[in-house]
This record gives structure tokens, C-alpha cells and sequence, in this order.
């Protein structure tokens, strides 16, 4: 990576300076680093081996599941490091890093959701043409243009960090490298960068959330003319999706698609949607969704049977 500057390596300042806290920061967040994992993981297995969750909808909560788990390694295990280290430095070359991959797995997560939404939209509004529509062939696609979109909109995010001058500065407020804190360091007029990094990363969020937002619309409106039953089933699955929609995109506006100030709030809002987000996801699918719980317990049934045998 180009250097354009005399800093070669950052300090990340974390949530705290205090050591007390600094090791509840370590308990907690380790915690709910080790669930992210663990119910993420949970699910991708649930799904590779469960024969019943062959549908285009737990196609898509499995690459939703493993962006969870990646966006979430994109900061926690630093985050949790950090918290009991003395020295809290980064490199120049390992935050451009952390930047792409907070990006690229966020923005994967965003097209998945929209993904989704675009899968019960069809289910509900365009039932008889859903087997044609959602084939396997046109899931996979999607999925490889959302892979493709999302390495787009990171490049874009690496491109304009690297275009910043860091001459003295290298204190960053934050507990990860991203481009909002980088700005503050940057030694030059950061108007037009920060013009295009809200308009890149706004756009995105806001684009997305609003599109989610109407399609959800229309497919509640939609269900007027379904069966009691269906409605309910329906909307048990709509209202999981909208919950996830709105933890994920109201802190990410909120960071995002604002002028280029910053809040004592910053921090504890994007661990929300950078941690606690990943972390809440396989909560709000397993304990809302009776066919992965019922896919859960004959997968682990069958496994302990199995392990009793020998």
C-alpha cells in the first residue's frame, strides 16, 4: 500500500482508558464474541446438513450467518486483545486492512438482508411463479453479484483512506480503524473526502434501508388476501427480518450519514451494529423460527445417538 505520510502505525485509544473497565470490556465482550461464533456457527451447520432447510430463504440466512461471523472478527478479537494490552498499536497496512474488512462484511450483510426481503417478497406476492423465480441457480447469482458489490463499495472505502496524509497525529479515538476516525488525522482539507465517503457509505445504508423498508411494506399489504394461517406464518417471518433490519440500520445511518462531526456516543454505537448486531441475529432467527430450532435438535439428536453408539 502507498504511503503518503510520516506515520507509519496507529494507537487505537479503545472504549476506556480505565484498567478496571478495561477488563470488563475483555469479560463482556468476549463473551459476546464467543456467541456471535457459536450461534452463527451453529446455523451454518444446522443448514449445510439439514435436508428440510433446502428453501432459497435459509440459503440466504446462511451467507447472512457467515457474514455475521466475519463482520464481527472484523473488529472483536482486537477490540477483546486490546483491552488488556498496554500498548494498543496498530499498522498503517493492518488498519487499511481492518477498514476493507469492516466494509466488505458489512456491506455483504447489507445485500443479504436485501436479499432476503427480495426472497419473502416473491414467496408471498408471486407464490405460484416462487419455484421458478428463487431457483437455485438464480440464488447462487445473486449471491456472487452481493460478493461482487461489496468488494466494489470496500475498494471504494480503502481508496479514499489511502488518499489521506498522516504527518503527526496518530492517536486514534476509536477501537478499530475506520474512515470516520481517520479523517480526524488526516493532515490536509478533508471536505471532499468526506463528501465521498458519506456519499458512498450513506448511500448504501440509507438506499438500502429504504428499499427494505417499502418492500416490507408491500409484503405486509400484500398478506390482506392470504388465509389466517398463512398471514401468521408469514408474518412471524417478516417481523424476524424487520427486527434485524432495524438493529443493523439505525445505528448504521446514524454513523454514516451524518456531517463530518463525531459524538461521545460513536463508539458504543458501532460496537451495537458492528458486535452486538452478529451477536443478536441468531437469537432473533432460532427463537422466531420453528423449522431451524426443530432442524437444530434432529441434527444434535442424531449426533449424540451417533457418539453414544461408540
Amino acid at each position: 500500500m502507498q504511503q503518503n505520510h510520516s506515520v507509519t502505525e496507529f494507537i487505537l485509544l479503545g472504549l476506556t482508558q480505565d484498567p478496571m473497565k478495561k477488563k470488563m470490556v475483555f469479560i463482556i465482550f468476549f463473551l459476546l464474541y464467543m456467541g456471535t461464533m457459536v450461534g452463527n456457527l451453529l446455523i451454518i451447520v444446522t443448514i449445510k446438513s439439514s435436508r428440510t432447510l433446502g428453501s432459497p430463504m435459509y440459503f440466504f440466512l446462511f451467507y447472512l450467518s457467515l457474514a455475521d461471523s466475519c463482520f464481527s472478527t472484523s473488529t472483536a478479537p482486537r477490540l477483546i486483545v486490546d483491552s488488556l494490552s498496554v500498548q494498543r498499536i496498530i499498522t498503517y497496512n493492518e488498519c487499511m486492512t481492518q477498514v476493507f474488512a469492516l466494509h466488505f462484511f458489512g456491506s455483504m450483510e447489507v445485500f443479504v438482508l436485501i436479499l432476503m426481503a427480495v426472497d419473502r417478497y416473491v414467496a408471498i406476492c408471486k407464490p405460484l411463479h416462487y419455484p421458478t423465480i428463487m431457483r437455485r441457480q438464480v440464488c447462487i447469482i445473486l449471491i456472487v453479484i452481493a460478493w461482487i458489490g461489496s468488494f466494489i463499495h470496500s475498494i471504494v472505502e480503502v481508496a479514499l483512506a489511502l488518499k489521506l496524509p498522516f504527518c503527526g497525529p496518530n492517536l486514534i479515538d476509536h477501537y478499530c480503524c475506520d474512515l470516520q476516525p481517520l479523517l480526524k488525522l488526516a493532515c490536509m482539507d478533508t471536505y471532499l473526502i468526506n463528501l465521498e465517503w458519506a456519499t458512498n457509505s450513506g448511500s448504501v445504508c440509507t438506499g438500502s434501508f429504504v428499499t427494505l423498508m417499502i418492500s416490507y411494506i408491500v409484503i405486509l399489504h400484500s398478506l390482506r388476501n392470504h388465509s389466517a394461517e398463512g398471514r401468521k406464518k408469514a408474518l412471524s417471518t417478516c417481523t424476524s427480518h424487520i427486527i434485524v433490519v432495524v438493529l443493523f440500520f439505525g445505528p448504521c445511518m446514524f454513523i454514516y450519514t451524518r456531517p463530518p462531526t463525531t459524538f461521545p456516543m460513536d463508539k458504543m454505537v458501532t460496537v451495537f451494529y458492528t458486535i452486538g448486531t452478529p451477536f443478536l441475529n441468531p437469537l432473533i432467527y432460532t427463537l422466531r423460527n420453528a423449522e431451524v430450532k426443530n432442524a437444530m435438535r434432529k441434527l444434535w439428536c442424531i449426533k449424540i445417538t451417533s457418539e453414544s453408539k461408540r
